[in-house]
């Protein structure tokens, strides 16, 4: 067994996978960029050593300081994680021929299973059933028009997929011709910008399918096992959300036939260490290979929860040249695992970003977390802030812990998915295990409530008493006697009167009948508003002027019946990826003017109204949340003296600049 492993990675996978390099007795190394030199896992590790700026480009994907790190602490063998380099044969090989074990299959492996077009030929030439459709050919790249006639001709919907990569990143679907005009030039840029392959692949949509990947272990001796499957459905955008083992639609005998179908493809690559074999599962029982993942999953643990086994232990195993174990035939128990993330679900899922304030995570759950109170959370990397993981004897107890887990986890400081995740999991189609790979975005979209919603009267109550306690300590503290009186009445002084607030983000996840302790948690931001949890509720409250609140009511009065507003706002600190159209160009309502990438997700801006496009952004410029990008004029009123970003810019339509984007599942 090794002495020292080096982890390649960050967050709470690398925090994981030193907790059992420290069960094992095995040092630890930890590699981090400028943005996480606080960072837990930093702290956690043995050994940490830093490798650039924030940017993956000059950190985590920066092979030559990875493997100078590796050598300058004496490590024998480098655990890449997931996301990143971990899917990148370029990265095993280069550490091959450092002399250093990479913990993952081979090269081999990975170069056929990290793009979907040989990954599909490769498993159907070995009997694995696969999804039809159709890819661009090796080594070439058909026009759109050809591509978008092509797939016409197949029929729709279809899902087009960047043939490299994984996770869901740039996977695009279409209904009709004008869906994938628009879909296959998204693909090809976020392809591109993320895996430096815009090559693409295009598959028809199963509908209602439910999303089965089995966890496949194969040592150097030649033998392939598998650890049962896992429930990986419900999604949103191609991202997972929730997960469990095993899944409530898969009996003995369709186990082992998927069983069978992930082990044919892990062996016809001569695989080797830890790896997932996706499939989708058709209503009907018939199932199709998507993919396969050849490193650890972000859903690991509803695997070892029903088994037992150590998925890292089994890597550093495997790697160090030792035969596989026996393996548990059959799941013991149920596991359910959800994905905290740093989003705003009111926002449409965008992501989110700040400090975190305060953090109290729930007992009785396993929690994997790559975060802390004080945690800054950038746009830098991935939005995943934990994972919190139930088990119980069957499927009914585990969800039933997971949902009183989520009434009492405490996050502050940052808006999160945590009430849209404690509500997703008391649905009755989700109670009742009817799951498809649709189910959530077919759901209500999640309402901004206001301050006026009765579920956040104690919320506003609390942040109301801690925000006149800070100003009490303030104004004692105070050497003017103006600002230490704080009001007087006859007979006394006055009561101070009872603040208003807006509600900048709410969350509940208290979705059962029963009253959940009304412990109040409060921590006040730098810009003085109040986030508090208490009673399954969080809320970020900003206490409102007297005089704004006047101003927004009588706004409120007339905007009925107002036009639509002709300004276009980012909707997300990001970097602007394309522009669809050019500055001073006429534009119809509905069009799209620009895209947006962050946090492995791109939102297109569509123009509000006719008129003509005045750009105040330009391709590459980083934006901030709720910044002017552009505006739409009547044709006759756009004057170009007048642009909102001031100088005129060129606009760039097909420029793709170079940049950064997370790898991360």
């Amino acid at each position: 067994m090794f002495e020292t492993v080096l982890i390649a990675n960050r967050g709470e996978i690398a925090c994981r996978i030193i907790r059992t390099l420290r069960r094992l007795g095995i040092r630890s190394v930890a590699v981090y960029s400028d943005a996480d030199a606080g960072a837990p896992h930093v702290r956690l590790a043995d050994d940490a050593v830093r490798l650039g700026p924030a940017p993956a480009a000059e950190s985590y994907l920066h092979v030559p300081r990875i493997l100078a790190a590796a050598r300058e602490t004496g490590a024998q063998a480098i655990h890449p994680g997931y996301g990143f380099l971990s899917e990148d044969a370029g990265f095993a090989r280069a550490v091959r021929e450092a002399g250093l074990v990479f913990i993952g299959p081979g090269e081999e492996a990975l170069h056929v299973m990290g793009d979907k077009i040989r990954a599909k030929d490769r498993v159907a030439a070995a009997g694995v059933p696969t999804v039809p459709g159709f890819a661009e050919p090796a080594g070439e790249r058909m026009p759109d028009a050809a591509l978008a006639a092509r797939a016409a001709e197949s029929g729709f919907p279809l899902l087009v997929k960047p043939s490299a990569g994984g996770g869901g990143k740039g996977m695009q679907t279409a209904a009709s011709l004008a869906e994938l005009e628009q879909a296959i030039p998204a693909a090809r840029r976020i392809a591109r910008a993320a895996f430096g392959d815009d090559a693409l692949l295009f598959e028809r949509l199963v509908e209602r399918p439910r999303h089965i990947e089995i966890q496949v272990l194969a040592d150097a001796h030649g033998t392939v096992r598998h650890l049962g499957e896992r429930e990986c459905t419900l999604q949103r955008r191609h991202q997972k959300v929730v997960e469990e083992a095993p899944s409530p639609a898969v009996d003995t005998a369709l186990r082992a036939r998927l069983g069978e179908a992930a082990v044919a493809a892990a062996a016809s690559v001569g695989y080797r260490g830890a790896g997932t074999v996706e499939f989708l599962l058709a209503p009907g029982g018939e199932f199709f290979f998507i993919e396969m993942n050849t490193r650890l999953q972000v859903e690991h643990p509803v695997t070892e929860a029903v088994t037992g086994v150590d998925l890292v232990e089994q890597q550093l195993r495997i790697a160090a040249g030792e035969p596989l174990a026996e393996l548990p035939a059959e799941p013991a128990g149920h596991a359910v695992e959800v994905r905290l993330y740093a989003e705003d679900p009111a926002r449409g899922f965008l992501p989110a970003t700040g400090r975190i304030l305060a953090l109290d995570w729930p007992e009785g759950v396993r929690v994997d977390a790559g975060v802390e109170a004080g945690s800054e959370v950038t746009a830098d990397y991935d939005p995943m802030l934990a994972k919190l993981i139930a088990h119980g004897a069957d499927r009914a107890e585990a969800l039933a812990r997971l949902r009183a887990a989520l009434e009492t986890a405490v996050v502050l400081g940052v808006t999160t998915n945590l009430g849209f995740l404690g509500a997703l999991l008391a649905d009755p189609a989700v109670a009742a295990g009817e799951l498809d790979t649709g189910l959530i975005d077919r759901l209500p979209e999640p309402g901004e409530p206001g301050s006026g919603d009765a579920r956040l009267a104690p919320a506003l109550v609390a942040a109301d008493a801690m925000l006149e306690r800070a100003a009490r300590a303030e104004a004692a503290a105070a050497d003017d006697v103006w600002v230490r009186a704080r009001g007087f009445a006859v007979g006394g002084a006055a009561p101070p009167p009872r603040r208003r607030f807006e509600v900048r983000s709410a969350a509940f996840a208290g979705a059962t009948d029963h009253a959940v302790a009304a412990r109040a948690v409060t921590a006040r931001a730098d810009d003085g508003s109040a986030w508090v949890h208490t009673g399954g509720v969080t809320a970020w409250l900003a206490p409102e002027p007297r005089r704004a609140a006047l101003d927004a009511r009588l706004a409120e009065l007339g905007r009925a019946g107002a036009p639509a507003s002709p300004e276009l706002r980012a909707p997300m600190p990001g970097t602007v990826t394309s522009l669809g159209a050019a500055d001073g160009e006429a534009v119809e309502a509905g069009r799209t003017v620009l895209a947006i990438e962050a946090m492995k997700m791109e939102h297109r801006l569509e123009a509000p109204v006719d008129g003509v496009l005045e750009l105040a952004v330009a391709v590459g410029e980083l934006v901030q949340r709720d910044q002017l990008v552009a505006r739409i004029r009547p044709a006759e009123a756009a004057e170009p003296e007048d642009r909102p970003g001031g100088p005129e810019r060129p606009a760039e339509p097909g420029a793709d600049p170079a940049q950064h984007a997370s790898h991360e599942e």
